[in-house]
């Protein structure tokens, strides 16, 4: 039997909440008022669709609430997901979620409000991803940081040069690096294209390396690529609509913050919230001027403005001015495939971001995951090992895992791993596994 889920909104975010759980034998329904979204939807992805509003009781009468276990309601109107989530809740759907815009809505205290209508859970992709800059300005070094379990293991991401002590070296030569235990290259991405890699896979010249490891190792991993931490400080930030002002209002207490932004009266606007942050109204496209602001003193540079062409190419002006961190929010999906590529450090899409949420408030077990990895084809996987069968009787490597997944650490009570192939899993493991589109058919089998 499996899961009924019922999307409102098949804009980005609900397309790749979609295309996230499709992958994963659910039936999955999607509502929007515009033809030409479903019928791009229906046309790429295994879902059904009901064209209508969100918010008509006969529209919610066709989804076949009762028997639905989530409805979500993401389009982009936060009153029409407010109505709609009530509505569905009444109708029978277990769970509903509402995505929202209004930083008070998301106060703790407020949360009972919400529950009150029967809406399970509210989020807000701005904050979301405010929460994710935050995070990656904290783990600089690091284009992506993943964490399990609240930090026992991470996943991060760094880009490889050939000045790296890895460059051309074979991964089953590793072994002898000592701190290669509690570290492990779980995926390789290399000109667009997704790598599990293998003991015979050698590192080049580009390559955008994931690790895995644990708490302990995550200063290991700064060491054994030879990089130096930087502390940052200084921080400029482009753009002001409400992302700007979310990140900028997160980062100000602890970061100088700089925010340039085109228009004078929204600027008096953030100038009245912001307490901390040094407001410049002028246009963030002209260089000249973001240098005059002290751009080469920066080092760190987040692009928020509404154009994801401008927050590219200010990035890497700004790389090119010596800033040590970039990050670009992008709002096409086509352009995340190519970030590792172009030289902007981190690219950050809300919509993303947000989705990778929700699927997570799906998954059983707690997945502490805090996003899929950009321009990353391969999916994070958390099984829990339920029941003794043949998981549990032979190791790793007896155990034939397609090749394109990996067993990337396992999470035993108050332990972590990080499994070599002579592993064996034990009942109520977590296991985190790494995997392309290609492994989840034979994973589905092997884990259930």
């Amino acid at each position: 039997m499996g899961m009924n889920i019922v999307i409102a909104g098949a804009g980005d975010m609900g397309y790749h909440l979609a295309e996230q759980l499709s992958y994963e034998n659910k039936d999955i329904t999607l509502i929007d008022v515009d033809k030409d979204a479903l019928d791009n939807a229906a046309s790429h992805l295994d879902v059904m669709t009901i064209m209508g509003d969100a918010t008509s009781l006969e529209v919610l009468n066709n989804a076949n609430l009762k028997d639905t276990h989530m409805f979500m309601a993401v389009t982009t109107s936060e009153k029409t997901n407010i109505v709609a989530a009530t509505l569905a809740k009444q109708l029978g759907a277990k769970r509903v979620i509402a995505r929202v815009r209004n930083h008070d809505y998301l106060e703790p205290e407020h949360e009972v409000y919400f529950k009150n209508i029967g809406i399970d859970n509210i989020i807000s992709p701005t904050m979301l991803c405010s929460g994710e800059i935050y995070r990656m300005i904290k783990n600089s070094t690091f284009t992506e940081v993943i964490e399990f379990e609240g930090g026992k293991l991470n996943i991060v991401g760094i880009s490889l040069d050939q000045y790296s002590p890895l460059f051309n070296k074979k991964i089953a030569d590793m072994k002898d690096i000592p701190l290669f235990g509690d570290i492990r290259i779980v995926a390789i991405v290399r000109d667009q294209m997704t790598i599990i890699p293998r003991g015979n896979t050698i590192i080049r010249n580009n390559d955008h390396v994931f690790f895995i490891s644990n708490k302990k190792a995550v200063e290991s991993i700064i060491e054994l690529l030879g990089e130096k931490k930087i502390s940052i400080k200084n921080i400029m930030i482009i753009g002001g609509d409400d992302m700007a002002f979310a990140t900028a209002l997160k980062l100000e207490d602890e970061f100088r913050v700089t925010l340039v932004h085109r228009d004078k009266e929204r600027c008096k606007w953030l100038s009245e919230r912001l307490n901390n942050t040094l407001i410049i109204n002028g246009d963030y496209k002209n260089i000249e001027l973001l240098i005059e602001e002290g751009l080469e003193q920066m080092e760190a540079f987040i692009s928020l403005t509404e154009s994801s062409e401008t927050n590219i190419i200010t990035s890497l002006s700004a790389k090119n001015h010596g800033v040590y961190k970039t990050i670009a929010h992008v709002d096409t999906r086509e352009y995340i495939h190519i970030s590792h590529s172009i030289g902007v450090d981190s690219l950050i899409n809300k919509k993303l971001v947000a989705a990778n949420q929700i699927t997570r408030f799906l998954k059983k077990g707690k997945v502490e995951a805090v996003s899929g990895i950009y321009g990353v084809d391969a999916e994070i996987i958390q099984y829990v090992i339920t029941k003794g069968n043949r998981l549990t009787k032979k190791s790793l490597k007896e155990l034939h895992f397609p090749d394109t997944a990996i067993v990337a650490g396992v999470i035993r009570g108050e332990e972590v791993f990080i499994p070599d192939g002579d592993f064996m899993l034990h009942v109520d493991d977590k296991a985190i596994v790494l995997a392309l589109p290609a492994a989840k058919a034979a994973l589905e089998k092997l884990f259930h």
